[in-house]
């Protein structure tokens, strides 16, 4: 397993001038791109960039979504409920409602299979932690006397 950091992180201006995807892993072959992990922040209605040839997975982290729209194409973004689309079909946010949008992206080449996500509904748990043992000089491992019940 190989642990990334925000300091190996690229981040790229989209090609519309309107927004920054912060690149969190790519996979490339022969020059062209196998599949690419990404966030970004929707903040303003407007196309997103062609992708031809790559298959694209989008999920809404913070903020209220938008819709996208394209020929054909018609799919409502909302937290956490992934979206598939292909990156060849020009595509639209629209409905921002006045709010940005911080988004996740998969996007994988169409010769490798595609990647499928999930909501785990389950609630998270906390660490596990393991219970606070006090020592006392000299007195670690004797048993505490019963209290009082004076």
């Amino acid at each position: 397993m190989i642990h990334l950091t925000q300091a190996d992180y690229t981040r790229q201006p989209w090609k519309n001038g309107k927004g920054v995807t912060v690149e969190l892993a790519r996979a490339d072959r022969d020059g062209a791109m196998l599949w690419r992990l990404s966030m970004a922040t929707v903040a303003e209605d407007g196309p997103f960039s062609l992708f031809p040839g790559i298959e694209r997975n989008l999920t809404v982290l913070t903020g209220p979504g938008f819709r996208l729209s394209g020929d054909g194409i018609a799919l409502d973004c909302r937290p956490l409920r992934p979206v598939a689309f292909p990156g060849d079909i020009a595509v639209s946010a629209v409905d921002m409602k006045g709010q940005p949008s911080t988004d996740f992206n998969v996007m994988t080449a169409r010769t490798l299979a595609p990647p499928a996500g999930r909501r785990d509904r389950r609630p998270a748990r906390p660490a596990r932690r393991r219970p606070a043992r006090r020592l006392r000089a000299g007195r670690g491992n004797r048993k505490r006397p019963p209290p009082s019940t004076a």
